[in-house]
């Protein structure tokens, strides 16, 4: 199956209402932040190239792959996997059964699956469908986070 195209993947997150994207921590990253009322907002996904100091179980360094990443709720992340993973300590990944450097299968994120974080590597369009539903998941997450934070 073909992989999706990054730009695809990016252009969507963009398009979506209130959306602001950022180029941080070496990565893509879409918070919800309608009238820029927050400093950032309140983030919901990211795209990432390459690896970070604290983020290089995915092994991103290698030629064309890429990472999204997903911040669900804590029902889709375990109806996905099960019981989050405990937090690695810094610089390593979650413990468990996934191969985080395999392509197109969605995963808990190697860093931050313990709070919820899915990704997926170079998805393919098939399984970008499947990213679509825990995206809105992730923005209506967001949503609520930044309603929070405004009414605070």
């Amino acid at each position: 199956m073909a992989d999706l195209n990054i730009q695809t993947a990016i252009d969507h997150l963009a398009s979506l209402d209130g959306v602001n994207v950022v180029q941080a921590w070496g990565e893509t990253a879409f918070f919800h932040n309608p009238g820029d009322r927050l400093p950032r907002g309140t983030y919901f996904a990211t795209i990432k190239e390459k690896d970070g100091e604290n983020d290089q179980g995915s092994h991103l360094d290698r030629e064309g792959v890429w990472r999204l990443n997903i911040g669900t709720p804590v029902k889709a992340f375990e109806e996905l996997f099960g019981p989050r993973p405990p937090r690695p300590a810094k610089g390593k990944t979650v413990e468990g059964p996934w191969d985080f450097t395999e392509l197109d299968r969605l995963i808990p994120h190697p860093s931050y699956g313990w709070i919820g974080w899915i990704a997926v590597l170079n998805p393919s369009i098939g399984t970008w469908a499947r990213c679509k539903p825990l995206i809105a998941h992730a923005r209506d997450k967001a949503i609520a986070t930044f309603d929070k934070k405004i009414k605070g």
